[in-house]
């Protein structure tokens, strides 16, 4: 038994290793992708600025439109790309007008995200095209080390170097080779890291301007605050009808039950008895009832030991398997909370109905004024905001609390939500919310 828990221990770890190297060599070739797509970036750059000097000629204003076009295209291909490779969200700005729109020319020069979009197209191949191609020289290199060398070498002569290694003899080819090896290792792994680099360098120059994240802050704030207010009349009216059909309706038969076994106290003491010990289950059922309403509208234990240990009364009331890992400084508001104790009720319930899954990991974290919760299973993927109410509602509720859901569920899985809440620890540490479960 022992020798087949070790070899089943053993093919896991060499499956996981053989996903690690797959996903780094998916990343590498990313990485090849973006140094490519820089060229077109590149021509579509000078193709914007020429429209632009042909502008005073009269040209410009008809062209200025499909050669801006064009460059929203390839910035919005690149803000997507960071989003699906690396998680990270790049909001894009305001749509450029139609190119059959009048004094489109004029709405375009004037537009911030379309000096933006130029001024990226300027820097990426200087910047971001020379961050992505480090590890290709790292991979390329070492290629040519392990395929090249060990054919061509006597070819070369006496002054063939590989690197810092003279390759004269069978044996210092073999170890041009293995230097090969290492730096196709070097570059597979800096290839991911590099990716998030390069996301984050995107972000910085593709992001929407100021004005227009100002703009759909308003408009955001106005939605959010039209749903709280019809988030908290349903609410309302669900706590009345579950008053009214749960403990209200027991409290009205335990009362009728008391007034029966008052009247049979003297005459049938054994029927009034029975009767009582109905009175006792009817009230423990009512109790129960209030119980379970409170809880549904904020769960006792969140309000006494906080966030990290309400996600971990989660965790034990899930019969998947589920690892838990929080790293808080201490309290949080009330709505913050809230709204990450029930987005994490809610993906859990996701993992264990749709997604087939049988292991989840929570991590919460908190770091330069966000709480970060990253939800990872290993189901079958292919989960969207769109496919269910049950994200959209995780969406909704953390909207209120200006929070985001980056959700990564690629088809065959695995699924990772992010949850970020902008938010401050507005308390010293009150429980055992740091460390694993």
């Amino acid at each position: 038994m022992t020798e087949r828990r070790a070899g089943m221990a053993a093919g896991a770890a060499a499956e996981m290793k053989t996903t690690r190297v797959a996903a780094a060599a998916l990343a590498l070739g990313r990485c090849h992708l973006l140094s490519l797509a820089a060229v077109a970036v590149t021509l579509v750059g000078w193709l914007v600025v020429g429209v632009l000097l042909l502008i005073p000629l009269g040209a410009g204003r008809r062209l200025l439109p499909g050669a801006a076009a064009r460059l929203r295209h390839w910035s919005d291909r690149y803000r997507g790309w960071a989003t699906r490779w690396t998680g990270t969200p790049i909001s894009p700005p305001e749509p450029l007008p139609a190119e059959g729109e009048t004094a489109a020319a004029g709405r375009i020069v004037g537009d911030e995200g379309f000096w933006r979009d130029l001024r990226w197209a300027w820097l990426e191949p200087w910047v971001g095209s020379l961050l992505v191609t480090a590890p290709l020289v790292f991979a390329d290199f070492g290629l040519f080390g392990v395929l090249v060398q060990p054919f061509v070498w006597r070819l070369l002569g006496p002054d063939n170097w590989y690197a810092f290694v003279p390759v004269e003899s069978t044996g210092t080819m073999l170890a041009a080779a293995a230097l090969g090896l290492a730096f196709i290792a070097v570059g597979l792994r800096l290839a991911d890291p590099v990716l998030r680099l390069h996301a984050r360098w995107s972000d910085r120059t593709l992001a929407a301007p100021h004005s227009t994240e100002l703009v759909r802050r308003i408009e955001h704030l106005t939605d959010t605050r039209a749903e709280v207010l019809d988030t908290q009349a349903a609410e309302l009216r669900r706590i009345e009808r579950d008053l009214h059909d749960g403990a209200q309706a027991r409290l009205v038969a335990l009362g009728m039950t008391l007034d029966e076994a008052t009247r049979l106290l003297d005459t049938d003491p054994p029927t009034a008895r029975a009767l009582l010990l109905e009175v006792r289950a009817t009230s423990a059922r009512a109790l129960q009832d209030l119980r379970d309403l409170v809880h549904g509208v904020h769960p006792p234990i969140l309000t006494d030991r906080g966030l990290g240990d309400a996600v971990r009364s989660l965790a034990l009331d899930c019969f998947l398997d589920v690892r838990v890992t929080a790293e808080l400084p201490g309290r949080f508001p009330a709505p913050v909370e809230a709204a990450g104790y029930f987005a994490v009720a809610e993906l859990l319930a996701n993992a264990a109905k749709h997604a087939d899954a049988r292991e989840v990991t929570i991590r919460l974290t908190h770091a330069d004024g966000i709480l970060r919760v990253a939800v990872e299973d290993d189901g079958r993927g292919g989960a969207s905001p769109d496919g269910g109410s049950g994200l959209r509602g995780v969406v909704r509720r953390l909207s209120t609390v200006d929070g985001t859901l980056v959700l990564h569920s690629p088809p065959g899985g695995p699924t990772t939500a992010t949850l970020e809440i902008p938010c401050a620890s507005s308390s010293p540490k009150t429980s055992s919310c740091s460390g694993t479960a």
